[in-house]
């Protein structure tokens, strides 16, 4: 058996200020952008190099925006990409080295759904 995770909803309370957000300052793929009805408007977003996308809009999830938390990027230079993250804006923690040697550094959307980078331990 074979499944793969290809689309986690993220609730937001404002989709044109998440989609710029994820865009612009997190460097994501804008991939589609659909008005379906009054109702629904799907958009969905991938980071650079990944399998999986995230999706914001009206209609997505009846999570409250902001709720999610621990959503991970693992990067390889995670002192690089802090800094052009930092760059481009986004609060963003420090890099912080973990008890178990990964390195960590954090950050939030707009609505506060929270998120981290991760080098892994090699």
């Amino acid at each position: 058996m074979e499944m793969r995770l290809e689309l986690v909803p993220i609730p937001v309370s404002d989709v044109d200020r998440a989609k710029a957000f994820y865009v612009d300052m997190v460097g994501f793929e804008a991939e589609h952008d659909h008005q379906f009805s009054d109702q629904i408007r799907f958009v969905q977003l991938t980071p650079p190099g990944s399998a999986c996308s995230i999706v914001i809009g009206d209609g997505i999830t009846k999570a409250p925006p902001g709720s999610v938390e621990g959503m991970l990027l693992v990067v390889d230079e995670i002192d690089a990409v802090r800094d052009e993250l930092a760059g481009r804006g986004v609060e963003i923690s420090a890099v912080e080295e973990m008890d178990w040697g990964a390195r960590h550094a954090f950050f939030a959307d707009p609505d506060g759904n929270g998120w981290q980078l991760q080098a892994p331990v090699r």
